[in-house]
């Protein structure tokens, strides 16, 4: 079932994905956010687009990349924040930090582990199949992850059981700093499904409509007992693969090239202007988002860390700090 979600909806759903990124960047520069950050600034019309076929019920992993994926899935904002900025009121009470978010009321997940968000999801997927439900095992991995045992591995399983696997792949051309045409053989990773007798999608990920009504036909036809699918979905990401990456590896012309044509914000106020919006409704629309975020961020700021005498507490299910 396609979507077709108002584009407006989507380009509201992206900025506030951007202004999250962005109040997260606030962080990392002023050293609140300690160790690795990786932002998905320039890859949010993949999230966005996916965000009305999921339900809460559906299981998603993500990656370390992994924040827009979990605005998609309703993960509540300054519950994420507080995590990534390592405080007590964060979704694992600042334990899990940046790369391993985990939220139980949304069945929404992530490992900073490359290629480990597919075992996961094909568990959720095996689950879901054998208690008779409907919903789908989302695994969102890279360019990079493809290359890994897991995906092949775990769409096999998926397709000799005919699990309710979906398979997204952010192709934004670089695994780390190594281009994914020097290392990948395939000129598309969706291609690999029909070996495995599945069925692949590519869409491009800059334009949000396009990932809506893709992801829509995908989802379904897992919904529907099909089996697993895998959707490709081509983007960039506008800075280094983590902050502070000198983004040497990209010459700058290309980097120009990717936000001044593959942005999907530019891209989907492109066509909401054709379609007759004004300025002031978007600029508003962009304003309304900042401030969201900004007010969370302040918000986040003020909560407490976690006391250092219960470092080693929360290790296993249903332990507390005491």
């Amino acid at each position: 079932m396609i979507s077709n979600a108002p584009l407006l909806d989507h380009y509201t759903l992206m900025w506030r994905m951007r202004a999250f990124e962005e109040a997260c960047l606030e962080g990392f520069k002023s050293r609140e956010i300690h160790g690795e950050l990786h932002t998905g600034i320039g890859q949010e019309g993949i999230a966005a687009g996916i965000a009305p076929h999921l339900r809460r019920s559906d299981g998603l992993v993500s990656t370390h990349r992994n924040h827009l994926h979990a605005l998609a899935k309703g993960v509540d904002p300054s519950a994420l924040m507080a995590e990534i900025f390592e405080k007590e009121t964060g979704l694992c009470r600042g334990r899990g930090g940046h790369m391993h978010p985990f939220d139980t009321s949304t069945n929404f997940s992530a490992t900073g582990i490359v290629g480990a968000s597919l075992p996961v999801a094909l568990g959720y997927a095996y689950g879901f199949a054998k208690e008779a439900r409907d919903d789908v095992g989302i695994a969102v991995t890279g360019d990079g992850g493809v290359n890994h045992g897991t995906f092949h591995e775990c769409l096999n399983m998926a397709a000799a059981w005919r699990l309710p696997l979906v398979i997204l792949v952010e192709n934004n051309s670089y695994a780390i700093s190594v281009p994914a045409s020097a290392v990948t053989a395939p000129k598309a990773h969706w291609e690999r499904a029909a070996a495995y007798g599945a069925k692949g999608w590519s869409v491009d990920g800059t334009d949000v409509a396009a990932v809506d009504g893709v992801c829509g036909e995908a989802i379904a036809y897992a919904r529907a007992g099909n089996g697993p699918v895998v959707v490709e979905a081509f983007c960039h990401r506008f800075r280094g693969h983590y902050e502070g990456d000198a983004d040497s590896y990209r010459p700058r012309a290309e980097r120009n090239r990717m936000r001044d044509e593959g942005d999907p914000i530019t891209k989907a106020e492109a066509a909401l202007r054709e379609a007759g919006l004004t300025a002031e409704l978007l600029d508003r629309t962009r304003d309304e988002a900042r401030a969201e975020m900004g007010a969370t961020l302040e918000k986040v700021r003020a909560d407490a860390m976690p006391d250092a005498s219960t470092a080693l507490a929360y290790r296993f299910v249903g332990e507390d700090a005491a």
